[in-house]
């Protein structure tokens, strides 16, 4: 195995809306590796897996469940070797929203719409 790690910058919107970019980071964990993304007070590290890639993508998906939407990444280290922006960025599907429901008024207007075409 290689010492030397990739680095990603990762970016979207946070669970308040807020857009950012930070840098994604490897760490060597036995035969595997480890995602860990810092942000603001929040530090998030997947468990080990075989590679760096498939690290990535559990800590997206982690990122994905806990709200952050629109997130896209771009491998900017490469074993070692800087790479600026020539790599092309990564945009991860959103996942749908589970459980959604109206409230308020919007729920008011739904439910009278549905009950004014149910009763013709």
């Amino acid at each position: 195995m290689s010492g030397r790690l990739d680095k990603h910058l990762l970016a979207g919107l946070d669970d308040r809306e807020r857009g950012f970019s930070r840098s994604v980071e490897f760490e060597q964990a036995g035969e595997g590796y480890r995602a860990v993304l810092r942000y603001e007070a929040v530090r998030v590290r997947t468990e080990p897996h075989p590679t760096q890639d498939v690290a990535l993508l559990t800590l997206i998906q982690t990122l994905q469940a806990q709200g952050y939407r629109q997130l896209k990444s771009q491998r900017n280290f490469q074993d070692g070797l800087y790479l600026g922006s020539q790599e092309l960025w990564v945009e991860y599907t959103d996942p749908p929203e589970a459980g959604w429901r109206p409230s308020g008024l919007i729920a008011k207007l739904l439910n009278w719409f549905h009950a004014r075409v149910t009763n013709q």
